[in-house]
């Protein structure tokens, strides 16, 4: 508490970090962004490295790898989206449901 009786006010986190562990969360925009730009900077550094190592196997492995990686996030991601759609009933379905 402070002099004048009110409460000290708790440093607020972000909506992104608050979130981060609730279900579903990895499925926001802001979260997608955020897997892509890591995924990009992963991949500038690795192929940086791997120039300036004049094609290091390794390295060009594990940007293959990194790649990989990267198109099997966003190919679950998409099947997520697309299974999400084909289950969601519209809402003359549910009407007609109820009926």
């Amino acid at each position: 508490m402070t002099d004048t009786g009110e409460e000290a006010e708790e440093p607020q986190f972000s909506p992104f970090f608050g979130t981060i562990l609730e279900p579903g969360s990895s499925f926001s925009p802001t979260f997608l962004l955020t897997v892509d730009g890591s995924f990009t900077a992963l991949f500038v550094v690795l192929v940086t490295f791997a120039v300036l190592t004049r094609g290091n196997f390794h390295l060009v492995f594990l940007t293959l790898i990194e790649l990989a990686l990267w198109a099997s996030v966003k190919w679950f991601v998409h099947e997520w989206n697309l299974a999400q759609s084909n289950h969601t009933p519209s809402l003359s379905e549910s009407k007609s449901k109820a009926d």
